[in-house]
């Protein structure tokens, strides 16, 4: 989400330059993060705080959503990310005083809204309100386009060849001294699907923090010694033994069937 972010502001700014017509400086996307307790006028105020706008401390709800929409207006604001989603409670009175918000936000400010969380579907942000008597939230079901994130698999060559992609691509990425082609998509494929489960999140966590250990030791490179010093976040390791023993066995691969037979 934030590199799509960065990309999209990057553009933008290459198209239409840094300022506005009217001398505003032009910012094409704001970002704001939900907490647990988020209702109508603080969700305003992170958004006010994204500008550091000077009356988000003093103003009412009402003000605070009027002075962002202004600052929308003037920095050409076109995409409006709220992350965390999840952290709302879609049941409770501030989820649903929220949720009319976002309403009221798609339908006044002339921007994209990108909603990003963890298990929305089951928080009840797509629901459409009459399984549950609750017709508050229908709406929202009938403007959001919901794109999932699932891990990557390895059991069509499809979904194998989705993972080595992802591997190569990491690899340019990455800064040590002593890297070389096929580092991660060649000599690590397995170990790595089977430490982070498919996951991306557990497999840039062991990459970022492996890399840092490589730094610190001095090996300038990722192998499975050094990999193995490095612990990964809870779930991917208690997934992991039993994918590990399906790969060493031979009962599962994550190499395309092409690599497979040039090796």
């Amino acid at each position: 989400m934030l590199a799509f972010a960065r990309k999209f502001h990057r553009r933008e700014i290459a198209e239409h330059g840094a300022f506005s017509a009217q001398g505003h400086e032009r910012w094409p996307v704001c970002r704001v993060g939900l907490t647990g307790n988020t209702g109508m006028k603080d969700l305003n105020r992170a958004m006010l705080e994204f500008f550091g706008h000077p009356g988000r401390q003093t103003s009412t709800a009402a003000q605070l959503g009027l002075q962002a929409l202004d600052c929308m207006l003037l920095c050409e604001v076109r995409l409006l990310i709220l992350d965390d989603l999840h952290f709302l409670k879609w049941r409770k009175t501030s989820g649903i005083e929220v949720s009319n918000h976002l309403k009221w936000i798609a339908n006044e400010f002339p921007i994209t809204l990108l909603k990003v969380g963890v298990g929305l579907a089951a928080k009840g942000l797509f629901s459409e309100g009459e399984a549950t008597g609750d017709t508050a939230l229908a709406q929202t079901g009938r403007r959001t386009t919901r794109l999932d994130m699932p891990p990557f698999t390895i059991d069509t060559e499809q979904g194998r060849r989705h993972w080595r992609q992802l591997l190569l691509t990491l690899e340019q990425r990455i800064v040590l001294a002593d890297t070389y082609p096929g580092m991660l998509a060649d000599d690590l494929s397995d170990y790595l699907f089977a430490r982070s489960t498919g996951h991306i999140g557990s497999l840039m966590t062991l990459v970022n923090r492996g890399c840092q250990r490589a730094v610190r030791t001095g090996t300038e490179r990722l192998t499975r010694d050094l990999l193995e010093q490095v612990r990964n976040d809870a779930a991917a390791e208690h997934a992991r033994a039993e994918l590990e023993y399906a790969l060493q066995a031979g009962k599962a691969t994550s190499r395309p069937a092409q690599v497979q037979a040039a090796r």
